[in-house]
């Protein structure tokens, strides 16, 4: 009897042991655009991925990764995110493009992959990178980064990527129809206009000119599921 009462006790801790662990990991990864080209990633496991840190608020959640396109102030504003992870790690276009070669950096939570970007006169592609962010379970977010089209454009439509940022201000980047033409090339399940107008944090009615495949208009100030 004792011996029953044990084992049972035993599998009733194992379970509640699992079911704590599956609700530390249940929910979804979620994406707060905090505006501009500013991205806050929250992943299902409870990491904080921030994207080109500069406009909008919430900055305070502690920060895992520090994701850093290129050099521009209103790219690299790594300053704002004071509360960060004794583990945090900022990864910056000079680590993502070593002698010529894009590199991926595996953290366990997610997967990142800094790929082609720039190609412009404000943005010389060896000195601007994209990143290729892939969570747990697979969903992918492809944050271009001030760019123009660039040659690994057509390689990322063979990807199913996710969720896919695009700059649409066509100042400082592309201009609408080619941002529009580079939607078309990457083949994103949702394409989101971000970057819209110079260094401010949103324009509705230039996101509305954005009149790609699967759009997905992301407000500034506003948060999304990611799956």
């Amino acid at each position: 009897m004792k011996k029953l009462i044990c084992t049972a006790l035993s599998l009733l801790l194992l379970f509640s042991f699992c079911s704590a662990f599956a609700d530390d990991v249940s929910g979804s990864h979620t994406l707060y655009y905090q505006g501009h080209a500013s991205l806050r990633i929250t992943t299902v496991e409870g990491k904080v991925i921030y994207v080109d840190p500069y406009s909008g608020d919430g900055y305070d959640v502690p920060a895992d990764l520090i994701l850093v396109t290129h050099r521009h102030d209103d790219h690299n504003g790594v300053h704002k995110i004071k509360n960060r992870n004794e583990d945090c790690q900022v990864i910056t276009w000079r680590e993502g493009l070593v002698n010529g070669e894009y590199q991926t950096f595996d953290l366990g939570y997610a997967t990142v992959e800094a790929v082609q970007a720039g190609n412009n006169r404000n943005h010389d592609i060896k000195e601007c990178v994209g990143w290729v962010i892939t969570l747990s379970g697979g969903v992918t977010v492809y944050a271009a980064g001030d760019t123009s089209t660039t040659e690994q454009m057509a390689e990322l439509g063979e990807r199913d990527i996710h969720y896919a940022f695009f700059p649409v201000d066509g100042i400082f980047n592309m201009e609408m129809d080619e941002a529009i033409a580079c939607a078309e090339l990457v083949k994103a399940r949702h394409n989101i206009p971000y970057h819209t107008i110079g260094s401010a944090r949103f324009d509705q009615a230039r996101a509305e000119l954005f009149q790609a495949p699967n759009l997905l208009i992301v407000p500034a100030g506003e948060e999304i599921v990611l799956e």
